[in-house]
């Protein structure tokens, strides 16, 4: 089983939705979509998992080193709606990833509303459900 991922530029801010199960699997898949993410935007990133059902440790590794490689390019990667389970399990070595109860949050945190996120220009798979 893979995830399917969305991608929303703003000018200094990201979000990159994950739908699906984050586990050994999918992880390259979610590597991949990091470095889409690396190349188009600049700013934040904030994963949106909303729409993801559960991950495993190798899931959360990946979020771990998503964290790492963006804080390697001068950015943050930030956390909305974790699943239900609430583990994530990063390494020492991982920069601080900041949480968020839902992606609402996230974005008012960053003083945008969801509205605006969906105006801007966007990526996802092919299998993305809007």
């Amino acid at each position: 089983m893979t995830i399917e991922w969305h991608y929303t530029a703003e000018q200094d801010l990201g979000v990159l939705s994950v739908a699906g199960y984050l586990g050994k699997e999918a992880a390259p898949r979610f590597t991949g979509a990091v470095g889409w993410v690396l190349a188009r935007g600049t700013g934040p990133v904030i994963v949106d998992l909303t729409q993801l059902r559960s991950w495993s440790i190798e899931g959360q590794l990946a979020i771990t080193d998503a964290a790492r490689r963006l804080a390697d390019s001068g950015r943050s990667l930030e956390l909305a709606a974790i699943p239900a389970d609430g583990s994530l399990v990063p390494d020492c070595d991982c920069p601080p990833i900041r949480v968020h109860g839902d992606l609402a949050a996230a974005l008012a945190a960053h003083g945008m509303r969801r509205e605006d996120a969906e105006e801007r220009q966007a990526w996802r798979t092919t299998g993305w459900q809007d």
